[in-house]
């Protein structure tokens, strides 16, 4: 298992292309949108597997250690994770679950280490889409609502 200052990486390969994962004191730490292998763990071996359950349309929850940060980055990524498979909330209807401004809301979506693991694809704003960081932006942020079910309008 590796420490917060060398975590230890597993490189999945997906649809939108190679991701890694890394783990730092048992929990999932990061998800990067580029391959950066490294020697795995089970934690990580566990991860890439539910990855690609996720990706095979067999999964719908992660279940796995995350670090889930602190303050109010640690609510909002809490309150993204509860929004079920294939639909999505707004800023705003996250900004009221969390007691915090949407725009406040919308940063901390954007600071989320976790993509995919922690669903900020699953928000938008309220006549917009938002942003995400993936290669690709917004179009990897509509095929991954696409991929689960959700109407796109």
């Amino acid at each position: 298992m590796g420490n917060i200052a060398h975590p230890t990486r597993k490189t999945v390969l997906t649809p939108f292309g190679p991701v890694t994962l890394a783990e730092a004191a048992g929990r999932i730490v990061r998800l990067d949108w580029r391959a950066d292998p490294g020697d795995a763990s089970p934690l990580l071996e566990e991860a890439s597997r539910q990855m690609l359950a996720y990706f095979d349309r067999r999964l719908s929850r992660f279940d796995l250690p995350l670090d889930w940060g602190s303050g109010l980055h640690a609510a909002v990524r809490r309150a993204m994770a509860k929004i079920p498979l294939g639909e999505t909330r707004t800023y705003g209807q996250l900004a009221k679950l969390v007691a915090a401004p949407a725009q406040a809301v919308g940063q901390a979506c954007g600071a989320n280490p976790l993509p995919i693991l922690i669903p900020c694809h699953r928000v938008t704003g309220t006549d917009w889409f938002g942003g995400f960081s993936a290669p690709g932006g917004v179009e990897t942020k509509a095929a991954l609502l696409r991929h689960e079910g959700a109407l796109l309008l």
